[in-house]
């Protein structure tokens, strides 16, 4: 996955609260397991307004989603990730998440940061008309008239995000740790690696 730091443009100012899964990605776009294309139904509820701000011109490629509260509740379908993914949002700011949304999302490149409800009111505010730029090194949100909000993440979480490391990138950073055990445990224990030796 991409690395996430710096996340800098308009932002969907949505501020619903309680939005589940099955709002940002119906069930019917369920039965593929491929991430791409799922953007066109995101939302799809929703964008049936022909007003949406999902498909106003002045949010196309909006890279943050300003939620409300308890964002991502519902069914754990990893699909909602994908779905906002491919819309292009690489960042969700709500006062609360899913646990399971978020674990969705962090696994797919997607900072979700948590903000006071004052604060994403402020900010649903200001994406109307202006850029808010994140900064996840600095763990802070910001906008253009010197707002600026600190947020709390997982240090192990802010680490795999800054760094574009997935569960296969994890895996992967470690190749000569465990390189090095199998080739300790082919030596110790060369029956695993040659079969087992027949009688005479």
């Amino acid at each position: 996955m991409d690395p996430v730091n710096q996340i800098e443009g308009r932002a969907y100012p949505f501020g619903l609260k309680n939005v589940d899964t099955d709002v940002i990605i119906p069930a019917h776009w369920l039965k593929t397991i491929s991430r791409e294309g799922l953007g066109k139904g995101a939302f799809e509820a929703i964008r049936k307004d022909p007003d949406n701000l999902f498909d106003s011109p002045e949010y196309a490629g909006s890279p943050i989603l300003v939620a409300g509260d308890n964002f991502g509740c519902g069914s754990s379908r990893e699909h909602a990730a994908w779905a906002l993914g491919d819309m292009g949002i690489k960042a969700v700011i709500a006062p609360s998440f899913s646990d399971i949304f978020s674990g969705n999302a962090f696994k797919n490149g997607i900072l979700t940061v948590i903000l006071p409800q004052e604060a994403v009111d402020r900010l649903v505010e200001v994406a109307k008309t202006d850029p808010i730029h994140i900064d996840l090194e600095a763990q802070t949100v910001t906008t253009p008239f010197q707002d600026r909000f600190t947020f709390e993440i997982d240090a192990f979480r802010k680490h795999c995000l800054l760094n574009g490391l997935d569960e296969v990138g994890l895996t992967l950073a470690r190749d000569v740790a465990i390189s090095s055990y199998e080739q300790k445990l082919a030596g110790e224990r060369s029956f695993l690696t040659h079969g087992t030796a027949t009688a005479a």
